[in-house]
């Protein structure tokens, strides 16, 4: 290939004449439209134009939970110098009250808690989907992207800047970048995008000599999610360390708690907003800002998202997998 059509990013390999991966200038080595392609394409959406279509997600989330919905008990604020002390300050849960009857019983929210139990913690251990479960993650985006008006908002814009072609074709890389596997362990398809963000912990382990000397719980950006673990008390929050200038939901918050024995020194997640605003601003983010920090407008009060790409495999013509995405807590 000569052209970066369809490569931007991708590794380069003997067969191929010219390279588009960054690297390819310092390497002199870029395909004739690397930079039209590549470059231009990273350009192609401005900072100005990411928080006013975020604000309008943001004004358009009409399952976010209500204050009457949702009470939190944040407790003990503490400094990010305190953050490693693994101390519990909090003798109340984070979630004084959540109306399951009136949230989870919304298509998006009960479609977002239908996946939950379809992935293994643990990295290392393959994970395979069975023909119920795929169907389940199409109805997901289904229901949180081609039913809500948060959802069509977000692929128009999409489909405006050239990302896009058709529904089918959006729908289709959504699928692929959020639940297409990829291995983080013993080459074992152990992991999602969804599954890291969304769904469960998992633990990052330093073995030394085959002994376990650290751990560190990773991913994990999702207040559903940290609630449903929190009520069968297999999560315990110990504090605070950020909490935003929003005074209605969503807010955002940076945690720390112990999870089956391991700890989260920071932990963040956009709070009381629906499945749907998660999953639209966090794919905004990946596709216009790749492995970058976003910088969102939500009811004029400003967050950063930052966005991570898998970069040792890739589905299509070298699109990458998310490895993660959650919103960025000031030190």
């Amino acid at each position: 290939s000569i052209s970066c059509v369809n490569h931007c990013g991708q590794e380069f390999n003997g067969q191929n004449l010219c390279n588009c991966k960054t690297k390819c200038q310092e390497d002199n080595n870029c395909c004739p439209d690397y930079h039209i392609q590549c470059e231009e394409s990273l350009s192609r959406v401005s900072d100005s134009e990411i928080q006013a279509v975020s604000e309008a997600l943001y004004s358009l989330d009409s399952n976010r939970a209500s204050d009457s919905e949702l009470i939190i008990d944040p407790q003990v604020l503490i400094s990010n110098s305190e953050t490693s002390a693994k101390k519990d300050l909090s003798p109340h849960p984070l979630f004084r009250y959540v109306s399951e009857a009136s949230l989870f019983s919304k298509p998006t929210y009960a479609a977002f808690i239908t996946l939950l139990d379809n992935y293994d913690r643990k990295t290392g251990v393959a994970e395979s989907f069975s023909p119920a479960e795929v169907q389940e993650q199409e109805n997901f985006l289904k229901q949180t992207i081609q039913n809500t008006e948060l959802g069509r908002e977000l692929y128009t814009f999409l489909y405006n800047k050239g990302y896009y072609t058709s529904w089918e074709e959006f729908l289709f890389d959504l699928k692929m970048m959020w639940f297409g596997l990829y291995s983080r362990s013993n080459d074992k398809l152990d992991s999602s995008g969804f599954e890291h963000v969304f769904a469960a912990p998992f633990i990052h382990k330093y073995a030394a000599q085959g002994e376990i000397k650290n751990g560190k719980v990773s991913g994990f950006h999702n207040w559903v999610r940290f609630y449903l673990m929190e009520k069968q008390e297999l999560l315990n929050y110990y504090s605070h360390s950020f909490d935003g200038p929003w005074l209605s939901y969503p807010d955002v918050l940076g945690m720390q708690f112990m999870w089956d024995g391991y700890y989260k020194q920071i932990g963040s997640a956009i709070i009381g907003s629906s499945p749907e605003f998660d999953l639209a601003v966090y794919t905004l983010c990946y596709i216009t800002r790749p492995s970058k920090k976003c910088l969102l407008s939500l009811g004029g009060k400003q967050l950063s998202i930052q966005t991570y790409t898998w970069d040792k495999t890739n589905y299509g013509n070298g699109k990458k997998y998310i490895a993660s995405a959650y919103p960025v807590t000031p030190n």
